[in-house]
């Protein structure tokens, strides 16, 4: 039968032949087990009783045999990434190598280790809160510096200090309130809903404001799913290959030489545009393209926004306006290709698809031009301009966002009871439920099926 605190071991890095691989161990029988298979170099250290934050450099051995030459990280709890205590052998990288010695660390005691199970011990002891640790396994997912930034920011604990103190106020007043209702003679509560009101209000801008943040980071986080629109032998490719810098995507002066969507991540000034080249959208007698004109059409409904590429080179064409009017209401930027040709175009009549946020922007894919215009326009459309994470804090998870949103129904019924002169032991309903929500965000209002279903979702070894 497992122990949820029995003590553990895993690979903490990558199984390839690299140079250094990890062994981590954790638990009571951490320095009892490391006592019995590493010997120091410096005989006169008894490998059972090693200093704490130290580094030993040996030799682990499975009796007489010498398994590997390695060192060896002694961290006793409380001050440990788990507060058990922790162990960590350094060894090569070879798989027979650091297998072998993890096998060795189970035969003497220790269980192979859960996936997340060292970060999970990590809150359960009290040393991270739940937002902490999924910003753990943020922060090993980030694709781009903003999304690290951004993890690094909520593992230091800038969101659960947020949501702490909201918490911390909302008790005080619900134990003010009971306190007044069971002692009224010595507890007034004169004056208090209008008192009240004041911090309902104050949370509820909080929590609005962290709320609002949610589509700026999951941007951040996962990336903005970015659809590439536009007829046949507009550039689409062409400029998908100029944003990724090389040639992913073929390009002919064929017209329809892309019959299926094409996807591509690329990170540009920081922001992860996850690309989805399409086919060019026009009507067709041809099975195969016809297919490829619906799969277009229904990424245009799964992006978050929309490149349509028109060739400046010729008029707009019929099938130009189709499309136009196919994303007329959607979030878009508008790519005027081919603006190395020396020819007139006039963009008057596509105006009247485009909404007043829309720009328009004359690129060259072929030669590189216009590519910081369109990377300037795209922050000021889903950004609006301005992308801070180190004086602001973006809600990234689904979980927390929904757990904010709970909080801030529950605050606004608090708010409405007050104003409709309701007696005070209904805005206790409302601030306890709100409490409790927020609760959820920071794991002290949580089920145990929800902690583990959140550190399945780890790699094994963190």
């Amino acid at each position: 039968m497992i122990n949820e605190f029995d003590t553990i071991a895993a690979i903490a890095t990558a199984v390839s032949n690299a140079g250094i691989g990890i062994v981590r161990i954790s638990g009571d029988d951490s320095l009892r087990i490391i006592g019995e298979i590493f010997e120091p170099y410096n005989k006169k250290k008894d490998a059972k009783n090693l200093e704490s934050h130290r580094i030993y450099y040996g030799n682990i051995m499975d009796g007489r045999e010498v398994i590997d030459e390695c060192i060896v990280l002694i961290m006793k709890g409380p001050h440990s990434y788990t507060k058990e205590d922790v162990v960590e052998i350094d060894c090569h990288g070879g798989v027979s190598v650091i297998y072998r010695i993890l096998n060795l660390v189970i035969a003497h005691g220790a269980r192979p280790a859960d996936p997340g199970e060292f970060t999970k011990r990590a809150f359960l002891n009290g040393r991270i809160d739940l937002s902490q640790a999924e910003a753990v396994m943020e922060l090993i997912d980030s694709k781009n510096e903003l999304a690290r930034r951004n993890s690094v920011s909520q593992l230091k604990g800038n969101l659960s200090d947020k949501i702490k103190k909201i918490r911390e106020e909302v008790l005080y007043q619900i134990a003010y309130i009971e306190s007044a209702l069971d002692d009224p003679e010595h507890i007034s509560l004169d004056g208090y809903p209008q008192q009240l009101a004041g911090l309902v209000d104050n949370w509820i801008e909080i929590t609005d404001k962290m709320l609002s943040s949610y589509d700026d980071g999951r941007y951040i986080s996962e990336g903005i799913r970015t659809c590439i629109v536009g007829k046949p032998n507009a550039g689409k490719s062409s400029f998908l290959n100029t944003l990724l810098g090389e040639e992913r995507a073929i390009v002919t002066e064929v017209a329809g030489t892309t019959r299926d969507t094409l996807e591509e991540s690329v990170t540009i000034d920081g922001i992860t545009l996850n690309m989805i080249d399409t086919a060019g959208i026009h009507d067709t007698e041809d099975q195969v393209e016809k297919i490829g004109v619906q799969k277009a059409k229904k990424e245009i409904e799964n992006a978050d926004i929309i490149l349509f590429l028109a060739d400046s080179s010729i008029p707009l064409e019929k099938e130009d306006f189709d499309i136009l009017e196919e994303i007329r209401d959607r979030k878009k930027i508008i790519l005027l290709n081919k603006s190395d040709k020396d020819t007139e175009f006039d963009d008057t009549p596509l105006r009247e698809y485009l909404n007043e946020e829309d720009p328009i922007i004359s690129i060259s894919a072929k030669y590189n031009e216009g590519i910081d215009d369109f990377i300037k326009e795209l922050k000021n459309l889903m950004f609006h301009g301005r992308i801070d994470t180190n004086n602001e804090m973006y809600i990234t998870n689904a979980r927390h966002k929904k757990a904010l949103d709970d909080a801030l129904t529950s605050f606004q019924c608090a708010k409405r009871s007050i104003e409709d002169g309701m007696p005070e032991d209904f805005f206790t309903i409302d601030l306890m439920n709100g409490y409790e929500k927020l609760g959820l965000i920071v794991g002290e209002s949580v089920e145990e099926d929800l902690i583990n279903e959140i550190f399945s979702r780890f790699c094994t070894g963190k």
